[in-house]
């Protein structure tokens, strides 16, 4: 997973020292899901199919790859970089302790964002603002009326 982003945590009290480097309670972190066996993970510790919407994005991204005239060998070299634009980016909030928050698919381009916690639950509840931020990172509107499919 590669970093993205960190969602800002209660502040301590004034007097507070964290001596043990801990980050103030209620920090979060955004992750990118780079690979299928990251999505793997995320889909049993969440609990939902982002593992299922990965592989069919990928599948998708690969099958749209028209590969550039020339020799055989070289007919792939461009693949990954048309994978990485055209395949949606998938998210991961997650808490200092490595648990998973939420889930986020965001497709390149036009498309409708998704954004589930675990077990496909409204992830807006708990998370309303460190979706806020990784909204304000991407430079999209992610709210809840579009972006959770199960309140519609």
């Amino acid at each position: 997973m590669d970093y993205v982003c960190d969602v800002p945590g209660k502040a301590p009290l004034p007097d507070t020292a964290w001596l043990d480097g801990a980050p103030p309670p209620g920090r979060k972190t955004w992750f990118l899901i780079e690979t299928e066996a990251e999505a793997i993970r995320e889909s049993a510790l969440m609990g939902h199919a982002v593992e299922k919407h990965f592989r069919q994005a990928q599948a998708r991204a690969e099958a749209s790859y028209v590969p550039p005239a020339g020799p055989f060998i070289e007919q792939q070299i461009g693949l990954k970089a048309h994978v990485r634009r055209t395949m949606p980016r998938f998210f991961t909030l997650r808490d200092p302790e490595g648990n998973g928050l939420a889930t986020a698919m965001v497709p390149a381009g036009a498309g409708c964002p998704i954004i589930v916690g675990i077990g496909n639950r409204d992830p807006y509840v708990e998370h309303g603002e460190a979706i806020r931020v990784l909204a304000a990172h991407l430079g999209i509107p992610l709210d809840r009326g579009r972006c959770y499919p199960y309140g519609r």
